[in-house]
C-alpha cells in the first residue's frame, strides 16, 4: 500500500507516518519549501529516512496532479493546514485558500488522475463553534456546522467538499472531524505545548512568567497518536463516512496549567499572567464530542487520561529542556524559545 499525507512535518503527519511505516506502507510525504527545513518531527520519531518527501504547492492543481503521477497513492490522507485559529484572524485570506481551496485542488487531482483513491481530510472540531448539543450535552456528526473563526470557517468548506465529491463522484472520501489532541510533538503556537514548554523552562529557571488568553475556554483534548490510528480506520471501512473522534471530556486551559505546574511540584498561579491581548476577537466557550459512532463503527476509543497526556508533554519538554543545558543538540521545534535576559551566554 502506498499513502500520501500532505502536511508530514507537522503532529499529526509524523505521528501518521510512523503508524503507518509500522504496518508496511511505503509512505510519501508532501512539504513546502521553507527557507529553514522543519523535518525535527521526523528526526524525534526517527523515520526521516524511511519516508519519501516530495516538495509540492497544495494550492496549485498542476503541481498536485504532478504528485500523483509520480506516487500513484492508494490513500491519501491531507492533513496540511494554516491550523491555528488565532492567526487565522490575521490573515484569513491566506487560510481560506491553505485550508479550505487546497481540499478542492486535491480532490479535482484526485478526480482526474487517481479516482480510486480513498481521501481523508483533517475536519476540526471547531467547525461546530458554538453549536447546539446532543441529547448526551456533546457534539457528534448530526451538530450543525457553526464557524467562529477563518480557520472554522475555512475547515468546514473542506468537509462540505469532501462529501460533495462522495456524493457527486462516488469518490471515496472522507472527514474526520477530530477535537483537540496533543502530544509532545505539539507546536509552541498551540496552548497545551505553550504550557507545557513553559512549565519545562520555569522550572529550570529558564524562564519567570507565562502569559495566557483565555483561562476558561474548555477542550476536548486526546492523545494525537491514537487520533491518527482513527484517520487510517476510517480508510479501512467498506463505504466512506464522517467520524467525530474526541474523549467525550472537556477540561479548561486553567486546569491545564495547574496540572502541567502540578507535574513539577510548583502553583501556576504564581507564575501564570493573563494577557487580555492574547484573547481571540471571538472564541468558542466549550467543545466536547461524542465518539460513540465511531466506536460502534471503527472500534475506536481514546486511551490516554488528560492527566496522563499533560504529564506526557511536560516529561518530554522537560526532558529537552535539561539535555539543552547541558549542550545537547535536541531535535526539537525552535529550541530557543527563552528570554536573552534570563539566560545569559545561551
Amino acid at each position: 500500500m502506498i499513502a500520501l499525507i500532505t502536511g508530514i512535518t507537522g503532529q499529526d503527519g509524523a505521528w501518521l507516518a510512523k503508524f503507518l511505516l509500522d504496518r508496511g506502507y511505503e509512505v510519501w510525504g508532501v512539504y513546502r519549501r521553507l527557507s529553514t527545513p522543519n523535518f525535527w518531527r521526523l528526526q524525534a520519531l526517527g523515520i526521516i529516512e524511511k519516508v519519501k518527501l516530495i516538495q509540492a504547492d497544495i494550492t496549485d492543481l498542476a503541481s498536485v496532479v504532478e504528485v500523483l503521477r509520480r506516487v500513484r497513492p492508494d490513500e491519501v490522507y491531507h492533513l496540511a493546514a494554516q491550523s491555528h485559529v488565532a492567526a487565522s484572524f490575521d490573515m484569513p485570506l491566506a487560510t481560506l485558500r491553505e485550508t479550505g481551496m487546497a481540499v478542492a485542488v486535491l480532490l479535482e487531482g484526485l478526480r482526474h488522475v487517481r479516482r480510486d483513491a480513498k481521501f481523508y481530510f483533517a475536519g476540526s472540531s471547531e467547525m461546530f463553534g458554538n453549536t447546539s448539543f446532543n441529547s448526551w450535552g456533546k457534539i457528534d456528526e448530526s451538530c450543525p456546522f457553526r464557524p467562529a473563526s477563518p480557520y472554522a470557517t475555512a475547515k468546514a468548506l473542506g468537509c462540505y467538499l469532501a462529501r460533495v465529491y462522495r456524493e457527486a463522484y462516488g469518490m471515496f472520501s472522507v472527514c474526520g472531524m477530530l477535537f483537540n489532541h496533543e502530544s509532545e510533538l505539539r507546536g509552541l503556537e498551540f496552548v497545551t505545548r505553550k504550557i507545557s514548554n513553559a512549565v519545562a523552562q520555569i522550572k529550570l529557571g529558564l524562564r519567570r512568567e507565562l502569559r495566557l488568553g483565555n483561562l476558561e475556554a474548555r477542550r476536548d483534548w486526546g492523545y494525537a497518536p491514537e487520533y491518527v490510528e482513527a484517520m487510517w480506520l476510517m480508510l479501512q471501512q467498506g463505504r466512506p463516512d464522517d467520524y467525530v473522534i474526541a474523549t467525550g471530556e472537556a477540561h479548561s486551559v486553567r486546569e491545564f496549567a495547574e496540572l502541567a505546574f502540578a507535574e513539577v511540584g510548583l502553583d501556576w498561579r504564581d507564575y501564570v499572567v493573563v494577557d487580555e491581548t492574547l484573547k481571540r476577537p471571538r472564541d468558542v466557550d466549550v467543545l466536547i464530542g461524542d465518539y460513540s459512532k465511531a466506536e460502534r463503527e471503527l472500534g475506536w476509543r481514546p486511551r490516554t487520561s488528560f492527566r496522563e497526556l499533560v504529564r506526557i508533554m511536560v516529561r518530554a519538554d522537560l526532558d529537552r529542556w535539561s539535555r539543552w543545558l547541558k549542550g545537547e543538540l535536541v531535535p526539537f521545534d525552535a529550541p530557543f524559545y527563552v528570554e536573552s535576559s534570563v539566560v545569559s551566554g545561551r
